[in-house]
């Protein structure tokens, strides 16, 4: 079956949501919190089953469960979790042992529709989709699989052939949170949406496209996870690749999910493989103390890049990439610039020249869009640059969590926000040169956007814009 043949597996809600892996770091600190908002919202109407190792009670899960969901700053309502609490129970084993899928497999009864939920180390996914398959679990159901994306291609395809034996890819879910954050929705709307947007949107007015996710925060706790990974593998081969299709891509011949990933297909193949001349990595001052951190580690905190995308709407265009830690602030944005206008000669008076024209759209956690333009105001002698500002949502806002939005869409059966196994190796073939001559990593100060070697990638098209905040 091909990858993007969807045709055997209709978007059907699922009749009990299996949870391997449940007495986990992962579960504790996002799942127990995404179902009770869930539940709270009257959006789960299924049975759940957690399956792990640890000898424990259904007491012991349902005790767990309040701790991760009160760690996680919800108020409890004790309606809403012993709805979600008597939706729950508990089955301990071994995922090496045949048994354990056998007692599942009695749990689940004869349903047609079930999922499961891997959020387990990805040496563990193979057996236990083989541990389903064998059973005869998979058939009809999903497979929502944490982070299955590899490091590199040549593992991306590894770990795509070994889930692949048991589980076609339309039934593969894969998850990751960035996925589920805000943004993408609306960018795609305000794209498509307003007929004033499209004629200007390509190489014929754009200069140049900036990328950014700032983040405020470090590594903090999880220098373990996080030091053989680095920004790139985070969340630039995914998240913002990601961004940067939605942002880019034509037009969706339909809402269907699969329309919609084709699409996003069709560009990263598009995108000329990058250039690791182009490419800046930073470290930030003091990440080496972390606990967990290797001694004298190279792991970049802050990635920036340059893209060319080699199509009739992009070609000339670049698109400027940009991640890192320990910033000023937390904000993804994506932000086109316009061409410089003419000075008209004389026919314009004035002592400036007027600026480029940009689009700012703001992606998360405050999600918004801007346009700078240039006016001359009637009470002021110069023309000057101003803002139009249309807020959508603010930092802080009560939307929904990223699992949260992941697992409901897993629930019902839309696959839009989850990654297809092409889609996957494209924006891997894109990166790997990266990975493999990676530039030296530069020290960057807590507090500043960076490395300066940055600014020098992006200074003939002007320099980084700061991102908009409040």
């Amino acid at each position: 079956m091909s990858v993007t043949d969807s045709t055997s597996v209709a978007a059907k809600p699922a009749e009990v949501f299996v949870i391997f892996g449940i007495s986990g770091d992962l579960a504790k600190v996002m799942t127990f919190h995404s179902l009770y908002r869930l539940e709270a919202r009257g959006l789960l109407d299924c049975p759940i089953i957690g399956v792990a190792v640890d000898k424990w009670s259904q007491d012991d899960l349902h005790e767990h469960a309040r701790v991760a969901i009160l760690s996680g700053g919800e108020k409890i309502d004790d309606e809403v979790f012993d709805r979600l609490t008597g939706r729950m129970s508990y089955i301990p084993g071994d995922f090496g042992d045949a048994d354990t899928y056998r007692r599942v497999g009695a749990a689940i009864g004869d349903v047609a529709t079930p999922v499961f939920y891997l959020e387990i180390p990805p040496f563990l996914f193979g057996t236990v989709i083989k541990g389903l398959a064998d059973a005869g679990l998979v058939r009809g159901g999903r497979v929502v699989v944490e982070k299955p994306f590899g490091h590199d291609l040549a593992s991306a395809k590894e770990l795509a052939d070994e889930l692949h034996r048991s589980v076609p890819e339309p039934q593969l879910f894969r998850i990751d949170h960035f996925l589920g954050k805000l943004g993408s929705d609306e960018l795609q709307y305000l794209r498509f949406a307003n007929t004033i947007l499209e004629p200007i949107w390509n190489r014929s007015f754009v200069e140049s496209v900036q990328l950014t996710m700032a983040e405020s925060f470090g590594v903090e706790d999880r220098g373990h996870f996080y030091d053989p990974v680095g920004a790139l593998r985070d969340v630039v081969v995914n998240h913002l690749m990601q961004l940067l299709s939605i942002g880019a891509m034509e037009a969706p011949a339909g809402p269907d999910p699969d329309t919609v990933k084709n699409a996003q297909v069709a560009l990263w193949k598009a995108v000329a493989t990058a250039d690791p001349a182009h490419y800046v990595r930073g470290q930030y001052d003091g990440y080496q103390q972390i606990a967990g951190v290797a001694a004298g580690s190279t792991t970049e905190t802050y990635a920036a890049l340059r893209l060319d995308i080699d199509n009739w709407r992009w070609s000339g265009v670049p698109f400027f990439i940009r991640t890192g830690k320990c910033l000023p602030l937390t904000q993804t944005e994506l932000r086109l610039v316009f061409r410089r206008p003419p000075r008209l000669g004389t026919q314009l008076p004035f002592h400036r020249a007027p600026e480029a024209n940009q689009i700012v759209i703001r992606l998360d956690p405050s999600t918004g869009v801007r346009f700078r333009l240039e006016a001359r105001p009637a009470d002021a002698p110069d023309p000057d640059t101003i803002t139009l500002d249309r807020e959508f949502a603010k930092e802080g806002a009560s939307a929904p969590a990223p699992y949260e939005v992941l697992l409901h869409a897993a629930l019902v059966g839309d696959s839009t926000r989850f990654t297809r196994q092409d889609g996957v190796e494209e924006t891997w073939r894109i990166m790997q040169p990266l990975l493999d001559a990676p530039s030296p990593v530069q020290p960057y100060a807590k507090g500043s956007m960076g490395p300066a070697a940055a600014d020098q990638l992006i200074a003939e098209f002007g320099g980084w814009h700061k991102p908009w905040s409040n």
